[in-house]
């Protein structure tokens, strides 16, 4: 971030850490019969999406020290964690059904194999309908789930300071979608 600053950059946007708790990847990598480990609401692994936060909380203190060093310079710090965590409470509310399976994968409970890459034909299949899916692969999240988290980092408070006020016209935010 200092050599963009030194190149003179005077805005930059940089990304908090996803839910990891709640990608089927680590659901698969680290799943396990004890359901203490389980959040009841949404199925994600707690103590991943605890460490999620944890990261989030340091990078927030971090780029207040740098914010303190480069008053000019707008650093806006992009809540994905939060944005991300509104589809696993309300999925329907998105247009989601699948919020912790894959759409494309090798199958199992998440539909996710770390031996298999989503197209290695035939023993990876899709969802007909990868806008229904959070997740796209197991690691990576689908078209419709960025465009939401987008969204809500434009357009919505899961950017501080909030994105509208610093360098987004609502013209620019429109052409987006």
């Amino acid at each position: 971030m200092q050599e963009l600053i030194g190149l003179g950059a005077v805005t930059i946007l940089v990304p908090g850490n996803l839910p990891i708790g709640c990608s089927p990847a680590y659901l698969t990598y680290f799943q396990g019969s004890d359901m203490a480990d389980y959040d009841p609401l949404t199925g994600c692994i707690t103590w991943l999406n605890q460490f999620s936060e944890f990261h989030n909380e340091q990078l927030q203190e971090k780029l207040d020290q740098v914010r303190k060093l480069h008053r000019n310079v707008n650093i806006i710090y992009a809540d994905y964690y939060n944005t991300a965590m509104r589809f696993y409470h309300s999925l329907n509310q998105f247009g989601f059904t699948e919020t912790l399976r894959a759409c494309c994968g090798g199958g199992g409970r998440y539909n996710y194999s770390s031996s298999m890459a989503c197209g290695d034909l035939p023993l990876t299949t899709s969802c007909n309908d990868p806008s229904s899916h959070v997740s796209w692969d197991g690691l990576h999240y689908t078209e419709a789930t960025y465009r939401w988290i987008s969204k809500g980092v434009l357009e919505e408070l899961y950017a501080i300071p909030y994105t509208n006020s610093l360098c987004f016209p609502s013209t620019v935010n429109k052409q987006i979608y």
